[in-house]
């Protein structure tokens, strides 16, 4: 039988958030807006002026200037823009970048495809909490790197990368850093100049704006080779029309999470807390994958050991989770970003992923862990019962 939307406990935030409802009233009222923004006519210059005041709501919500921010189809555009446009064949003595074991696959691809071009990439590891030691990647630095690219938030575990410090050793070696924010901008604060990065990658649909658009921050100075050749939108950096309607959607979501982000942490926290404590409490043997205290606040990563994370929930449809990240569902293998972070298969294959988001409540988390829970005790020992619903009340 199929359920109803409003029955689902949705735990999938860190792979797409829903759209917030103030996100499509603002993309509504510019549906009539529709001259181009590259026009000099009244329409486009309407286009223009709407464009322009985004673009300003995206800088100010991670302190960059507006003319920094370079508006993209999303978070795989933009490091694919940075991978293969930081590699520039005016300048073949820089034939050499430095990425980390646990990055997304949009960089990962573009890197293995600079490989195959002759570019030399090396792969910084992690260690079990899933933390990229500054040392390590200082230690892979040569003459001819032209680039150092590390996540800031991995999408899996929700771990927080040292960034500063790893940009304060790009700074050092005059390197640009540049860091993929998808999962981090909306829901923990993200300051440019605070982590001191050259580039950084913004994707939309990670905080409640469409699939579709994203931005990328690009210091002034830093030079970067356009991915897209054309009409020389974006001040060259980026051909093609923009899109005024979701530039707009971008825009919302960016001044949305800047004035609910303080009230936003706690809470989801919370909720993610109360999430791990039930968990933790009633299943014998759970691991927490990642590190405990440098991650997201609506990330929680676990394994039960010997049960895969699809079996549970295929038994609980209602929880809406992830065994891994989105762009690996489908395939059976372990994950590599638990992979690099040397977790034994027997506990990698039991991994689940929760992502909190806005619209959780406590009743929610209180019926997740329950079906979780109950699930896992009747595929260990053959019986569903774990909470005493004595007086229909749950006891936790």
């Amino acid at each position: 039988m199929q359920m109803k939307t409003e029955e689902l406990i949705y735990l999938d935030h860190n792979a797409t958030t829903m759209i917030d409802p103030q996100v499509i009233r603002e993309m509504e009222s510019y549906m009539d807006i529709f001259g181009n923004p590259s026009s000099s006519h009244v329409l486009g210059k309407k286009a223009k002026e709407g464009l322009e005041k985004e673009r300003q709501d995206v800088a100010e919500l991670i302190g960059a200037d507006v003319s920094e921010i370079v508006f993209t189809s999303g978070g795989t555009e933009s490091n694919n823009m940075v991978i293969k446009g930081m590699i520039n064949l005016r300048e073949p003595e820089k034939n050499h970048i430095i990425i980390s074991a646990i990055e997304h696959p949009s960089i990962f691809n573009p890197a293995l495809y600079l490989i195959e071009l002759g570019v030399e990439v090396s792969v910084v590891k992690v260690n079990r909490n899933c933390l990229v030691d500054p040392e390590d990647v200082k230690k892979e630095i040569r003459q001819d790197t032209k680039l150092i690219s590390i996540m800031l938030a991995n999408n899996e575990t929700g771990t927080i990368q040292p960034i500063k410090e790893i940009a304060r050793i790009g700074k050092e070696f005059e390197i640009p850093v540049h860091t993929d924010a998808a999962q981090a901008v909306g829901k923990i604060p993200v300051d440019v100049n605070e982590l001191g990065v050259d580039l950084l990658t913004i994707a939309g649909h990670k905080f409640y704006a469409p699939k579709g658009i994203g931005a990328l921050f690009i210091r002034k100075g830093t030079e970067i080779t356009p991915l897209l050749h054309g009409g020389g939108q974006e001040e060259g950096r980026r051909s093609g029309t923009e899109s005024v309607i979701m530039a707009i959607a971008l825009g919302t979501a960016c001044r949305l999470a800047k004035h609910r982000l303080k009230e936003d942490i706690p809470r989801i926290k919370k909720l993610r807390d109360r999430l791990q404590a039930l968990l933790f409490q009633h299943i014998e043997g759970i691991v927490l994958n990642g590190d405990t205290k440098n991650r997201l606040p609506n990330t929680l990563n676990i394994s039960v050991p010997g049960i895969p994370g699809e079996k549970i929930l295929e038994k609980i449809p209602q929880v809406i989770a992830s065994t891994g990240s989105a762009c690996h569902e489908g395939k059976n293998k372990i994950s590599h970003v638990l992979s690099a972070m040397g977790v034994p298969e027997d506990i990698a294959i039991g991994a689940l992923r929760f992502s909190l988001g806005r619209s959780n409540t406590e009743e929610q988390i209180d019926r997740a862990a329950e079906l979780i829970i109950s699930c896992i005790k009747e595929l260990k020992n053959g019986h569903a019962s774990f909470f005493d619903n004595r007086h229909g009340k749950r006891q936790l």
